[in-house]
């Protein structure tokens, strides 16, 4: 049985893919470091202080989180990673959008040429929904299906 939410589109986009879930805040800085200090195919999530995601495969994939969590060099990360290639494929927030990963998102797109597609305020019901595995379909007015 699918279920739909509605959010505010940031960035946005159709697109299908593969949910990760995270129920803590998501630190763009730690969860990138290895990847963004040596040449890989993907990121794995290097912050070990979130066990949800640690050594998870990123790139490609449609995270899903509460919010965001870290330093102002997020925004310079989330550049670094879209340019790099090994970026995820969309942000799902629960919560609002920070303006630090919404400003380092739109610098990704802009900048970088890759969009991360991103949507937020999705609800507390959104994140106790998904799991990581599950199919998502993205619609490009922030609507956010659970296959």
């Amino acid at each position: 049985m699918s279920r739909s939410f509605k959010g505010r589109a940031i960035l946005p986009g159709n697109l299908e893919g593969e949910a990760l879930v995270t129920h803590v805040g998501f630190n763009t800085y730690a969860s990138f470091y290895t990847s963004i200090h040596t040449q890989v195919e993907a990121a794995q999530c290097a912050d070990s202080s979130n066990q949800e995601l640690y050594g998870k495969k990123l790139t490609d994939k449609i995270l899903c989180l509460p919010k965001t969590t870290g330093s102002t060099s997020a925004g310079a990360v989330w550049q670094r990673v879209a340019r790099m290639g090994i970026a995820p494929k969309a942000m799902l927030f629960s919560q609002k959008i920070d303006s630090l990963a919404a400003g380092g998102l739109v610098v990704a797109d802009v900048w970088a040429g890759k969009r991360i597609v991103t949507v937020d305020q999705l609800g507390g019901e959104f994140l106790e929904s998904v799991k990581d595995g599950d199919r998502i379909v993205i619609q490009e007015d922030g609507t956010v299906i659970i296959q």
